[in-house]
């Protein structure tokens, strides 16, 4: 909308005039006031009176709203910088359930019987499904953890024996804390040093100015697999830190991508271990997904399946119900090779940092340092842009997560991998 007086003026001149709602926005940035409000309607139950307030949309990205990213991670600094270096154990003591979290899950207690019941008689359940199903979204919305049930699918077994390939890690009695060793000084201090650990992801080709010199020859497939699975390596990196540690070591950590776009992990470790260890453990560490094997293409192009109420995804040729990603799970037997293997890069730092110090600062911005910023805003020229195509082009294949596996590994992708 245009005032009057603006219409007046030339065409040129006012598209040298900033927008109002730009300029709102500057200011709100000036005064760190979010500038994507929320606005929510509040009733007083006693009177009946209602007002629309705003609350700040809680943003974590810079690209979104700056100031509500700037309080979170201010926020997530003063959590590490307070937690990392801890000299007493820290009390955690879980919430009593209140009236609201209570009557839920006796709600649901009710609606399980229900469909017991009607299951049990042989009746259709789908409703009942569905109920069960927002009961537990809700419970966990209202502040609880886990679910009532507990695991209510059987665990698939898969081989637990350490690959011959990887070294044996050795493994200390455990013991009830969370606090890392002291060591007294010459001069009579005791100090409760902390590490800050740095690990990368191996390498697929040579790179020059994050981008490959022969895109041809660079591991893509590999790398977006690494890349998709790199919070489980992570895990499993810090369960062989607690066996080798002996106490449950607590840490803030950080995952940033490099100019390569591979992640890689910035960690703040709470207690110290021998540098040789820290390496070892990352040598030792690896992740197998045992997911079907997705290296040959089988529906493509006009070729893909057909979905059929009901029944499923058909193959578009024989009209064969295609299986679905948990029977293709089950089909995965204890003899078959793992689809993929992720292992750490050769590349691992480890520094010792002490509370208080210039060091524990620096490296707590180094660790906040992308906490707002979002992958694209990482990318510098179109060889890097490039590069993060052919990327997503492999990640294609791969089915995005194990939530989102059906349509992934079925049809839902203009060239999808067979699910068997």
């Amino acid at each position: 909308m245009t005032h009057a007086h603006d219409r007046a003026l030339p065409r040129a001149v006012r598209q040298t005039m900033p927008m109002a709602r730009e300029v709102l926005e500057e200011v709100a940035k000036l005064h760190g006031v979010c500038i994507r409000p929320i606005p929510l309607k509040r009733l007083d139950i006693v009177t009946g009176h209602s007002e629309i307030i705003d609350v700040p949309c809680g943003s974590t990205l810079d690209s979104k709203c700056p100031p509500c990213a700037k309080r979170n991670r201010q926020l997530r600094m003063a959590q590490c910088r307070e937690g990392w270096h801890l000299d007493t154990e820290p009390a955690i003591t879980p919430d009593e359930g209140n009236e609201e979290q209570r009557w839920l899950v006796e709600f649901r207690a009710d609606i399980q019987a229900q469909h017991d019941a009607a299951e049990k008689a042989g009746d259709d359940t789908t409703d009942l499904d569905a109920i069960i199903t927002g009961l537990d979204e809700e419970i966990n919305a209202a502040g609880m953890r886990g679910n009532v049930l507990g695991r209510t699918t059987a665990k698939r077994s898969r081989s637990t024996r350490r690959r011959q390939d990887a070294p044996d890690l050795p493994k200390r009695t455990m013991t009830n804390t969370t606090l890392g060793r002291t060591f007294q000084g010459a001069d009579g201090r005791i100090y409760r040093p902390s590490l800050f650990v740095t690990l990368t992801l191996p390498s697929y080709g040579k790179v020059r100015d994050g981008a490959p010199t022969d895109p041809e020859t660079y591991d893509y497939r590999r790398a977006a697999r690494d890349a998709l699975h790199f919070s489980k390596l992570v895990d499993r990196f810090v369960q062989n830190l607690r066996r080798v540690a002996g106490y449950d070591v607590q840490y803030f950590a950080a995952v940033e991508p490099q100019k390569r776009l591979a992640p890689h992990l910035h960690m703040a470790i709470r207690g110290t271990l021998p540098r040789a260890e820290i390496k070892q453990i990352a040598a030792a560490t690896y992740h197998q997904v045992w997911w079907p094997q997705a290296d040959e293409v089988v529906f493509e192009g006009d070729h893909l399946p057909v979905w059929q109420d009901g029944t499923g995804y058909l193959n578009p040729a024989t009209g064969e119900v295609l299986p679905t990603w948990d029977q293709a799970l089950d089909a995965v037997d204890e003899d078959a090779e793992p689809l993929h293997v992720l292992r750490f890069g050769e590349q691992v730092d480890v520094q010792g940092v002490l509370a208080g110090t210039t060091d524990a600062d620096q490296c707590i911005r180094y660790l906040s340092k992308y906490l707002t910023k979002s992958l694209g805003d990482t990318l510098d020229g179109q060889a890097q842009r490039e590069h993060a195509a052919r990327m997503i082009d492999a990640l294609r294949y791969e089915p995005c997560s194990p939530t989102c596996r059906t349509g992934c590994a079925t049809a839902s992708s203009p060239r999808a991998p067979s699910p068997a």
